[in-house]
């Protein structure tokens, strides 16, 4: 009899979080937990799944996805923080990935890496206050013999980014071209 009466607390607790959330969030949230749900490791293309959706994984959602999953709210957000990919806030309107992979590294990309958050005033994962460009570090984009490798958004990617090719690369996506 006790089981069964945690078990509706922990129901409408679960249930209140997810009312809780607006509704696009809502919405994203319980569509992509109904989606992949049966899908064996389903957290991971959850989050993906929502990341998709809103631009990131809000914080307010983890409650959601934990209970949805049957999961502690610690684990959801434990596979949140462990991958760099996952956001906890809204990306810019650019996402400037620099490659930190070694052969960039061998062709300058730390010195690209501090130059860039100097510039912009921000270090990797943040995003200029403006809301215009997030720096984010990522692990090889395939340009290896042409490094230090940048990548803008989704489509563009430039090699042998100089400190004065970069700032020419931001200043332009900025302006929108």
């Amino acid at each position: 009899m006790k089981r069964a009466k945690i078990n509706v607390v922990l129901k409408a607790d679960g249930a209140s979080k997810a009312a809780a959330l607006p509704a696009p969030m809502r919405e994203a949230v319980l569509g992509a937990v109904q989606t992949h749900r049966e899908t064996p490791g389903a957290l991971l293309p959850i989050l993906h799944a929502v990341q998709d959706s809103l631009g990131y994984v809000p914080p307010e959602s983890l409650a959601v996805i934990a209970h949805e999953l049957n999961l502690s709210r610690a684990e959801v957000h434990g596979v949140v923080t462990f991958y760099h990919h996952f956001r906890n806030a809204p990306a810019g309107r650019h996402i400037v990935r620099i490659c930190r992979a070694e052969a960039c590294q061998a062709l300058g990309a730390r010195a690209l890496e501090s130059h860039a958050k100097q510039a912009l005033g921000i270090d990797f994962h943040e995003t200029t206050a403006d809301g215009a460009v997030t720096l984010e570090p990522v692990y090889c984009l395939g340009n290896c013999g042409c490094g230090p490798s940048v990548l803008i958004d989704h489509d563009e990617l430039h090699g042998r980014v100089t400190k004065a090719a970069f700032d020419e690369l931001v200043k332009a996506a900025r302006a929108g071209t």
